[in-house]
């Protein structure tokens, strides 16, 4: 997940104050306090998760294929999976500028070197303790590489970049943002020459591993390069010498931007997105059709959405308020790991409790029966996460910055 050390950037790692208009008399800020806008914010996306994950915990016989197939599903289920598409992009966008914060007093070799460490870390964690809560099943006979998997490979690519000039790294990152849908139409089939890295890269499909086990790549990694590298790009907007109108205007003008992107690319119905929209029987019909965005993987228009609200969300955000917000995304590797840990060994006690296997144990009846669990789960989730987050604050060891 995103880097937990943040320190204020070298004299030489941001632009001088009169280029990126911070006034001399900006309060600054402390050498080594977060910035709760940031950490606010992933907390906020990863309640958002818990949401999500407890439909996928405990709506699985209800929901159809897809959520978001406008035909089959309900305006609740497919308003309360658009609200979970802000998660993965925004949070890895942040992992980019927590980046950006860990490395800017840093050398960009030790960057990179934390970068890699930390990605190859995450993806071990995706293919064990992370794939394993998921099934309880060992040895899987489907690995799901999934979101985890994704920002470790992004990391591990951020960490070539950022030996690049920043405009460099934000133009790459918009360029395979923008572009990488050109790429839509290039395809392998399973066992063909380049099936394997397309899969991995662009293209969601299996991967055939060993006798009786394939993996899935639910998450390419190509588009969240970009995602990262974007972020990492408006890391110096968070600089000690900036002032928060400064970051404030430059977040607010992002995120504009990219929402009146999406509305152009989308309203064209064209390019960005291999779902068109179609205009239905009523206006709410229409605006979710309009919305019904790709994510696996990622389209252009998916990341004009969910970024420009992200920065809009970012910009808004009291830099002094949502602290228990703030406690969630202090550590939030650990309230992945155990949230999911958590979601499925409820629903196994649920099972035992009625009497039925836990295969056989029936969903909850509605979308706000989801919304009402992860209330539950939060606080005792919550206390958690400030327990660890506070054990980690003292413990100072080199390991515990990768948790």
């Amino acid at each position: 997940m995103a880097t937990d050390t943040i320190a204020p950037p070298a004299h030489n790692a941001s632009p001088p104050a009169s280029i990126v208009g911070a006034s001399p008399a900006a309060p600054t800020m402390a050498a080594n306090a977060r910035i709760g806008a940031i950490d606010g914010l992933r907390g906020l996306v990863m309640l958002l998760m818990l949401v999500d994950h407890a439909r996928e915990t405990f709506f699985y016989g209800h929901q159809v294929a897809d959520p978001m197939d406008l035909a089959a599903t309900s305006p609740g289920l497919f308003f309360t999976r658009l609200a979970a598409h802000l998660c993965a992009p925004v949070f890895v966008a942040l992992t980019g500028l927590a980046a950006w914060l860990y490395g800017a007093r840093r050398p960009a070799a030790e960057t990179a070197a934390f970068l890699v460490k930390r990605g190859l870390f995450l993806i071990v964690l995706e293919l064990t303790v992370v794939g394993f809560a998921w099934t309880f099943a060992w040895p899987p006979t489907t690995v799901f590489l999934q979101v985890i998997w994704a920002i470790g490979w992004s990391m591990i690519a951020l960490a070539a970049l950022v030996h690049l000039p920043r405009g460099w790294i934000a133009g790459i990152g918009g360029v395979i943002v923008v572009g990488h849908n050109l790429l839509d139409p290039i395809a392998f089939a399973p066992g063909q020459p380049g099936h394997t890295l397309w899969a991995i890269l662009h293209d969601r499909g299996y991967i055939d591993l060993w006798e009786g086990a394939r993996a899935r790549t639910s998450y390419p990694v190509l588009p969240w390069i970009g995602a990262i590298a974007l972020g990492y790009a408006i890391g110096p907007w968070f600089a000690a010498s900036v002032s928060a109108d400064t970051r404030t205007r430059n977040l607010r003008i992002c995120g504009i931007a990219a929402l009146v992107g999406f509305a152009i690319v989308r309203g064209l119905n064209g390019y960005g997105d291999p779902t068109p929209w179609h205009a239905g029987d009523t206006p709410l019909a229409t605006a979710m059709s309009v919305l019904n965005v790709t994510k696996y993987p990622p389209s252009l228009d998916f990341l004009l959405l969910t970024l420009g609200v992200g920065a809009l969300v970012l910009s808004a955000w009291p830099e002094r308020a949502g602290r228990w917000l703030a406690v969630l995304g202090s550590a939030p590797l650990f309230f992945y790991v155990v949230h999911l840990y958590v979601l499925h060994l409820v629903r196994i006690a649920a099972a035992a409790a009625v009497g039925v296997p836990t295969a056989e144990l029936h969903d909850v009846p509605s979308v706000a029966w989801l919304w009402l669990i992860a209330a539950l789960l939060a606080p005792p989730l919550w206390l958690a996460t400030r327990w660890f987050a506070r054990r980690k604050q003292a413990s100072g060891a080199w390991w515990m910055r990768y948790l």
